[in-house]
């Protein structure tokens, strides 16, 4: 299973040696693991406003500019599957942490063992969470959690993933639809829609939480409706 992980650590030497053990750590236990470098917790913030799909937070506190505390109180905004780690040379934010349901606090220099075992811990709850369907993308795998789905459309052979950002993938929406689960609807050939976002349905259209308004084919009204109804 692939984990995406973000080091957000100001110090680059001490960035690199977190980024070293994690490889470490997924050579030993056959992971497959995709890490980003960030300088600053403004500097992952603009990542994440596109990229929503990080398992793993492994996170400075003190840093220049926006501490990561605060960082992961905006993160915990948007997400509340993401796994969060702190690591600091100071042990003065471990009640901080548990505000935003750290997994963990460590402190520096990093202790081996402790930090795979954290690791562990980590993988485990990413594999219990919130349903995910993972994309191949080119050059990347993509991991999108279902409930950020708000639907998905075909143009010619591609299928357009409409989330936190749109995921464009050369395969069939039946293909899609059957990784999929209870919250999602097909209405016609050409789109699957997350009944958790639909905020009205008229004959001709439906409308989301987003203000997209999606074309309704003839005689998927009723259908629609019940679903909704059988989804409250």
């Amino acid at each position: 299973m692939p984990y995406k992980i973000a080091v957000c650590d100001d110090n680059e030497a001490h960035a690199r040696h977190i980024e070293g053990l994690t490889f470490q750590w997924a050579r030993q236990n056959g992971a497959q693991v995709t890490i980003r470098f960030f300088p600053s917790a403004e500097a992952f913030l603009f990542a994440f406003e596109e990229e929503k799909d990080f398992d793993l937070l492994l996170l400075d506190v003190e840093m220049g500019g926006m501490d990561g505390v605060s960082m992961a109180r905006v993160v915990r905004q948007e997400d509340e599957h993401v796994q969060i780690v702190f690591i600091s040379g100071y042990a003065d934010y471990i009640a901080e942490g548990y505000e935003v349901s750290a997994l963990h606090y460590l402190t520096k220099p990093l202790n081996q063992e402790k930090f795979f075992a954290v690791l562990d811990r980590a993988a485990k709850r990413v594999r219990q969470s919130e349903p995910q369907l993972t994309l191949e993308l080119a050059g990347e795998t993509a991991r999108v959690a279902m409930e950020q789905i708000r639907y998905l459309d075909v143009f010619h052979n591609y299928v357009t993933i409409h989330a936190g950002r749109d995921y464009t993938v050369k395969r069939t929406l039946s293909e899609l639809e059957t990784k999929l689960d209870g919250r999602f609807f097909r209405i016609g050939r050409s789109c699957i829609l997350n009944l958790s976002y639909v905020r009205k349905a008229t004959r001709q259209s439906v409308e989301l939480t987003d203000g997209s308004v999606i074309p309704l084919p003839r005689g998927q009204y009723e259908k629609l409706n019940r679903a909704i109804i059988q989804q409250m």
